[in-house]
C-alpha cells in the first residue's frame, strides 16, 4: 500500500494518482498540512512525500513537517520503498544528514535537465528519459519545475540529474529511495491551480499542451519502474 503524503491541498500526487488508480494499486493520501497523521504505518511498503511553498528549515513555523520527518525517517529505518519530489527530495536530503538551504535563484517553469551517467544507467531514471514515442533515450529533456531551495547530495546517494541552475536535480540512496528536485507529477489541473493568478499562465500552459503524451508518458514509465509493475 502507497502513503502520499501531502503538505498543501494544492500540492496533489496528480498523474501519480492515476497511475495508481489505475494500475489498481491501494493508496491513502495524508493531508499532513491540515493536522492528518497516518495509522498503522506498518501497514505500506511505499511512502511518497509531495511538495509545498515551505522550507525544510522552517520546522517551527511548520509544524507537521517534523511529524512529515519522522515517518521519512520510518520508512527509512524499514527500508521501505520512499519517493520525494521537490520539497519531499529536500526532506529525504535532510534526513540523510545534507544541508537545504536557499538557492542563488528561483527555478519556475519548463527547463532542461540533464541526466548523468549514473543516471543513464539508473532503471528508473532511463525509464524517464525514453521517448515513449520513439524508444529513444534522451540525456536532456524537459521538466517543470517550482522551486527556490536546493540542497547538498547527501553522503552515499548517487546524482542522477541536474540543470544549468542547481547541480542536485535528482539522486537515489540504496535501490529503493528516489529524490527528485523537480515535477514529474503535474498535470494540467494542477498547473491551472498552481499558475491562477500568475500573468505567465498562458505560456506554461501553452507548453504542457504541446508536450504532455510525451510528459505523461515519460512519467507513466518511471513509475512502472518505481513500482516494480509492467506498463
Amino acid at each position: 500500500m502507497v502513503l502520499i503524503l501531502k503538505n498543501v491541498k494544492f500540492e496533489g500526487p496528480g498523474t501519480i494518482l492515476d497511475f495508481l488508480i489505475d494500475k489498481k494499486i491501494p493508496y491513502k493520501v495524508v493531508e499532513l498540512g491540515d493536522g492528518e497523521y497516518p495509522m498503522h504505518l506498518e501497514d505500506y511498503d511505499t511512502v511518497i512525500m509531495m511538495g509545498g511553498p515551505m522550507a525544510i528549515y522552517e520546522m517551527d513555523m511548520y509544524p507537521f513537517l517534523k511529524k512529515a520527518e519522522s515517518i521519512i525517517n520510518w520508512a527509512i529505518t524499514s527500508k521501505k520503498r520512499i519517493l520525494g519530489i521537490c520539497l519531499g527530495a529536500q526532506m529525504i536530503a535532510h534526513c540523510f544528514g545534507a544541508r537545504v538551504y536557499p538557492g542563488d535563484k528561483k527555478e519556475i517553469g519548463w527547463y532542461d535537465i540533464e541526466l548523468t551517467n549514473e543516471g543513464l544507467l539508473d532503471p528508473c531514471m532511463r525509464a524517464l528519459a525514453k521517448h515513449p514515442q520513439t524508444g529513444d533515450v534522451w540525456k536532456r529533456f524537459k521538466v517543470f519545475h517550482w522551486h527556490g531551495d536546493t540542497f547538498d547530495l547527501p553522503k552515499d546517494a548517487v546524482r542522477l540529474a541536474s540543470s544549468n541552475l542547481y547541480e542536485n536535480q535528482a539522486f537515489r540512496i540504496g535501490e529503493s529511495i528516489y529524490a527528485l528536485q523537480f515535477h514529474i507529477e503535474v498535470n494540467k489541473e494542477l498547473l491551472t491551480e498552481w499558475f491562477k493568478d500568475d500573468p505567465s499562465s498562458q505560456d506554461v500552459l501553452r507548453e504542457y499542451d504541446e508536450i504532455r503524451t510525451e510528459y505523461v508518458g515519460r512519467a507513466n514509465q518511471f513509475y512502472c519502474k518505481f513500482f516494480e509493475v509492467n506498463p
